[in-house]
Parts: C-alpha cells; sequence; structure tokens
C-alpha cells in the first residue's frame, strides 16, 4: 500500500471532531511515512556490511560455518531475531531522521526560511588536515525571519536562553540566532556523540548561535542533560506541561509558532497504524522476508 493510499483509508479515523486538518499535515505526514517505510526492507548485515543478508544468503552463511550449526543456530528464528532487533533500532533511526527533516520543512514553512537559511554547517580540519564538514539540523536567525511580530518572539526568547545558559553579557550581545540538532529520544550515554556535540556548540558560539537540543521525546537521562546543560547546550524534551525554555513543543508552538503537539494528536491514529503495519513486516520475518 502507498503512503497515499494509506493516509486517505485512514484519513477519518485520525481526525478529531476539533481538529483542523491543512494540506500541511499530508505534507508532513509523507515526510514520516517515507522515512519509516526504508524499514520495511531492513535486512540483517550478520556483520557482513553493505545492504544485509535475505534469508537464503544467511542459511549459506551460518549453514556453512560448521560451529553454528553445530547450535542450530542457521534456523529461521535466528534470522528473524536479527530482523527483528536490527529493525526495531532502524525504526527509531528513522523517526529520528523524519523529526529532523519535519522540523526543518516547519521552520521554511512558519518562518519564511529557505532551505539555505533553514540550515548550518561548518568545516573543521582533521588531525590529518583534510577538511571536513559538519551540520546540525536547523537554524534561524532573527534578521532572515519575514514577520515582524515573530522575529520579536524568537529575539526574546534568545535573551531569555541566554540568561538560562547563563552566559556573559557580551557573549549573549553577540548571539545572531540559533542551530538546532533535533533527536526523536536519547537513550545512549555514547560519549563520542557527546564529545562530538560539545564541539558542535563551540563551533556554534563562534559562530554567534546559541545551541539547542531539541528531544521529541522526554526520553533522555538525566546525566545527559546535565553533561549537555554545562556545555552551554539548552536542552528541550517532549514535555506537554513546562515552558518554552525545557519543552519542544511549547518551544514550536508559542516561538515558532506551529502546534506541532496539535499535529501529533489530531493525526496519532494513522501514525499509529503505519507504525504497527512496519513492525508487524519485521516480526513476521519469515524465509521469504
Amino acid at each position: 500500500m502507498s503512503r497515499h493510499t494509506f493516509i486517505l483509508s485512514h484519513m477519518s479515523h485520525s481526525i478529531r471532531s476539533t481538529a483542523i486538518r491543512s494540506d500541511r499535515d499530508d505534507v508532513y505526514l509523507q515526510i514520516i511515512f517515507d522515512r519509516l517505510n526504508i524499514c520495511r526492507s531492513y535486512k540483517p548485515k550478520f556483520g557482513k556490511g553493505g545492504e544485509g543478508l535475505d534469508y537464503q544468503a544467511f542459511r549459506h552463511l551460518y549453514g556453512g560455518d560448521v560451529f553454528y550449526s553445530w547450535f542450530g543456530l542457521d534456523h529461521t528464528l535466528m534470522y528473524s531475531a536479527h530482523k527483528v532487533a536490527g529493525g526495531i533500532t532502524s525504526v527509531y533511526r528513522q523517526i529520528g531522521f523524519s523529526s529532523e527533516e519535519l522540523i526543518r520543512q516547519i521552520l521554511q514553512d512558519e518562518l519564511g526560511l529557505t532551505n539555505l537559511q533553514s540550515t548550518w554547517s561548518y568545516q573543521t580540519e582533521t588531525s590529518s588536515g583534510r577538511k571536513r564538514t559538519l551540520k546540525l539540523d536547523g537554524r534561524i536567525a532573527p534578521r532572515e525571519v519575514q514577520d515582524n511580530e515573530r522575529r520579536g518572539i524568537i529575539l526574546d526568547w534568545m535573551k531569555r536562553a541566554s540568561t538560562k545558559l547563563s552566559l556573559n553579557h557580551e557573549i549573549a550581545k553577540g548571539m545572531q540566532g540559533l542551530v538546532l540538532e533535533v533527536r526523536q529520544g536519547y537513550k545512549s550515554k555514547d560519549s563520542k556523540r557527546q564529545n562530538a556535540d560539545m564541539a558542535n556548540a563551540a563551533a556554534a558560539y563562534t559562530q554567534g548561535y546559541i545551541p539547542v537540543l531539541i528531544v521529541m521525546s522526554s526520553q533522555i537521562d538525566d546525566d545527559i542533560v546535565e553533561r549537555y546543560e554545562r556545555g552551554k547546550w539548552l536542552v528541550l524534551r517532549g514535555y506537554m506541561q513546562s515552558d518554552a525554555l525545557m519543552s519542544t513543543f511549547q518551544f514550536m508552538r508559542e516561538i515558532i509558532g506551529y502546534d506541532l503537539a496539535a499535529f501529533f494528536e489530531r493525526n496519532a491514529t494513522v501514525l499509529r497504524d503505519f507504525t504497527h503495519s512496519v513492525l508487524e513486516s519485521l516480526l513476521t520475518a519469515t524465509e521469504n522476508g
């Protein structure tokens, strides 16, 4: 079933009686569905890299390994277990990617930014002298925001954010905008990722941007939040009841001007159904999958 057919066939279930839909809902849903659809074709790699192994290739690999075959690991259930385990990781990853794209598209739609204006990157040099380009998921420079009232709201928020981050007065005055890193959740305590984000924050400040970590869910460890805040990141989480300096959804509604929580609420049924269909395709992995 195509994403268009899926949306249309489930739309009546996703619309709350008080919800007002728009064409933008369909555009935003397609961003999510395009990403989640990638998970359907997931194949476990079994240490081989590439696009992964189908069931027959798995049987050849494991069946040809005398040690694994003694344990019966060349079994359909083993292939299914690997597909489910890796596939679930893929689901989280694709939800994260779709969140990045969704936020960036909303910045363009609400603030009148171009794709170039809503992105941010910088160059660094590796130990071998090679240039490397790194990027974050979004950028907001108030001077580029078309609506004067919205520009003022963002500038006021930046002042409050600078106070919360205890920025030096002169540094705060030099801030010309904010850059965003978007995550669906943050359960890993991977120090490599955290160190990279600390370097990103330092680069952002040198260019006059406040770094903002946008976590879509509430799934982030307090220890991680503490480290990011020490690194002068402003951390927003998927809280419903909080202010725009703590809540992703309040920030999107009050500062950006788009009620992202309402979008997810009025489309919750179609989102759940689509995600469940992806999960079912992973859980029913067989000799043909």
